[in-house]
């Protein structure tokens, strides 16, 4: 008979998780442990005793032989929601774009930084990317809701492009080439002010975390950086980088205090 793995198990318990809309928050005050201690689970870098095993099995609504068995198929189980709250069962894990919040961010990113000679084309899509990640690890919450592709030249927010040449368009932004130490630079001015009314002030505060972090980082480095980020790994190329997995993220890139002290 075929042995799972601990890492097997660790899948089918993340995979059992978000179908039955549960964040990591609260599976773990659920089962009584940490949220870290859930997360090495999922990982399948922790064991699960026999007492965590009829928990998970129990809260999951499914056997501990079935979780086990080496034919497990998640779209074979019968997914009973009956008791959970309408709000958990519609908890959002595909994020949908707000076009105007992330115009928002964008010209509140340039304002700030578009004077720095660095702070090229490059610096802005990971300064996105960063505050949309962090934003979601510390909250749960989506920021501007953009999504992101695994691509060669690291994650960009999908439809920006057509995004900006509309603000372009609409004179609220411009764009122009230059030269940075030798090297070539595209660069954004914005020409207008940013909506401070859009931004809840944990957004804000967000932001400008990522801001205050990275906008003095070379082009370079902050590629190099955000190819490091368990989002970026755990991806394949060319998909679509799950959100789910900023929560997966170690020191120095995870920004959430988590309480390590949960029974």
């Amino acid at each position: 008979m075929k042995t799972i793995t601990q890492k097997e198990i660790g899948a089918r318990v993340s995979e059992l998780r978000k179908s039955k809309g549960y964040s990591q928050d609260e599976l773990s005050r659920l089962l009584e442990i940490s949220r870290p201690s859930l997360t090495q689970i999922e990982l399948g870098k922790r064991n699960l005793s026999v007492i965590e095993l009829k928990k998970i099995s129990d809260i999951l609504s499914i056997s501990i032989d079935r979780l086990l068995s080496p034919e497990f198929v998640i779209d074979d189980i019968s997914l009973n929601l009956t008791g959970i709250e309408e709000s958990q069962k519609l908890r959002i894990s595909i994020p949908k774009l707000e076009v105007d919040k992330l115009k928002d961010i964008l010209l509140y990113i340039l304002e700030k930084c578009a004077g720095k000679p660095n702070f090229g084309e490059t610096l802005l899509y990971k300064l996105l990317y960063f505050s949309d990640f962090n934003y979601y690890e510390i909250y749960e919450e989506h920021l501007s809701g953009a999504e992101y592709r695994k691509l060669p030249f690291g994650p960009v927010p999908q439809k920006l492009d057509s995004i900006i040449s509309q603000m372009i368009s609409n004179k609220i932004l411009k764009r122009f080439k230059t030269e940075y130490h030798g090297y070539p630079q595209t660069r954004y001015i914005p020409l207008a002010k940013s909506n401070l009314t859009n931004f809840k002030a944990s957004e804000k505060e967000v932001i400008d975390r990522v801001i205050e972090q990275y906008s003095d980082w070379s082009a370079s480095a902050i590629s190099d950086y955000s190819h490091k980020d368990m989002p970026w790994l755990a991806s394949k190329d060319g998909e679509v980088i799950d959100y789910e997995l900023a929560f997966y993220r170690e020191s120095p890139y995870s920004v959430r205090t988590y309480d390590e002290n949960t029974i």
